[in-house]
This record gives C-alpha cells, structure tokens and sequence, in this order.
C-alpha cells in the first residue's frame, strides 16, 4: 500500500523519559485518520516528527519513494504536508480576510474565497480573528489549509475547546478535503468526534502505536476498550 506520508518505527527521548519507542504514523490520501491516546502517550510528538518540526532518535520519515534523513517542516509543506498544530494560528488583531488573502498571495495554489466558502467562513471575513468563536477559528485555519490545495493535512486536537455543534462541521471539512484526495491525519479526546470521521484509527500507548483498522474495528478491540475507550462507547452509526 502507498501513503502520501510515513513516518516509520520512530522512537524519540527527552532527556531521560522515552516518549516514542518504534511508533508509526501513516497517511493515505483520500482517508482521515484518528490517532488516540492519553495525554503523555506521545501523540503530539509523533506529528512533530511526521512533519519535520522533530528529529527523531531512531526511524525515518518519508514522502512517496522519498526517505528523508533530516526532515523538516519547509521541506515537507514544499511537498504539501500541512500542519495545524493545537495553538492558534491565526494572528488575533487582523482581520480574518485580509490574513487568508496575504495566505493565499505568499502560498495558495486556490483561491481564499473559495476555502473560506467551503469551511462556512465567508460571512466572518470582515472581522477580526480575536472576535471568532473557538469553532470559527479553527474553520477559518482549516480554509488556511484549503488554500494551500495540501496533499497532506496533520490536525493536532482541532477538536479540543470547541461547542458540540462545530464538531459536525469539522468533521464535515476533514471528510471533504478527503474525498478531494487529501490524506487527513487528526488527534484528539473527543471519542464520537473522531471516530464519526475517521476511516482508520490508530492507537498510541505506552510509546508506540497500534494500527485498528475502522472504527467499528477499533471499538471492538479489547485492548483498546480496556486501555483508552471505556465499556460504553459505541461505534457510530
């Protein structure tokens, strides 16, 4: 099978603490993929690593029949990897529109109009960042991320801190942008969430990763219900 971005067998330690030992992430173009995991598990920095923002210990990062030996994020956004990371990105005192323009003039292969329409934002473009709802905000950096036309997005917890409401509309954007031919990769808590979009998960624990298959699959893992689900989360639908 080929994926539009590896990151293979990776292990990484801070100082004494070992965060990653062999942990994998793997996006496949026209997918969304779930990572779960409790916080500490190494989540954050298995994207970190995926996107060139970390060098690993042990492990590779590649793109197609490219291995990168030192990659970094630069290198990787030339190839269409986009990263959200789980700050906000937007500065707060400009206004929304005046930021996508400037996004789109420096590095848009669309039009800013067009991904502030598809994300449901088009109607905010006159206000300021600082006035967006937390559910605003991060449709407003996932038409960032439209803009660039990625061949790979990395959304860290793009969930966290917004109203039930917008979870719908994320995960209506993550299921688009996948069926365009994206490879979308997202971490997070938000159980229904995540599992509603994904067509993949994969579980990070104790330093390393676990590919589960669907989310009816992943919800049937003992080891998963036992470690990270709890015994009354459902599979959707």
């Amino acid at each position: 099978m080929t994926y539009a971005l590896v990151a293979d067998c990776v292990s990484k330690a801070f100082g004494h603490r070992r965060v990653l030992s062999s942990a994998s992430l793997r996006a496949k173009r026209g997918e969304v993929r779930a990572i779960f995991g409790r916080n500490g598990e190494g989540k954050s920095t298995l994207l970190k690593i995926a996107t060139g923002l970390l060098q690993p210990d042990a492990g590779t990062v590649r793109m197609g029949d490219t291995v990168f030996t030192r990659a970094s994020l630069p290198m990787l956004a030339a190839r269409g990897v986009f990263y959200l990371p789980d700050h906000d990105v937007l500065a707060p005192v400009y206004r929304l529109g005046m930021q996508l323009g400037l996004f789109e003039r420096r590095f848009g292969q669309g039009r800013a109009i067009d991904a502030a329409r598809l994300a449901g934002i088009d109607h905010l473009l006159d206000r300021r960042v600082v006035s967006l709802s937390g559910g605003e905000l991060r449709r407003a950096e996932l038409a960032l991320a439209i803009t660039r036309s990625p061949t790979v997005l990395i959304a860290d917890e793009p969930y966290r801190g917004i109203a039930p409401v917008d979870h719908d509309r994320l995960t209506t954007l993550f299921r688009t942008m996948a069926a365009g031919g994206c490879a979308v990769v997202v971490t997070g808590h938000e159980v229904p969430s995540l599992l509603a979009a994904a067509d993949h998960v994969t579980w990070c624990t104790s330093g390393t990763t676990y590919e589960l298959g669907s989310a009816s699959a992943a919800c049937a893992h003992d080891g998963f219900r036992r470690g990270y689900l709890g015994p009354t989360v459902r599979a959707p639908g």
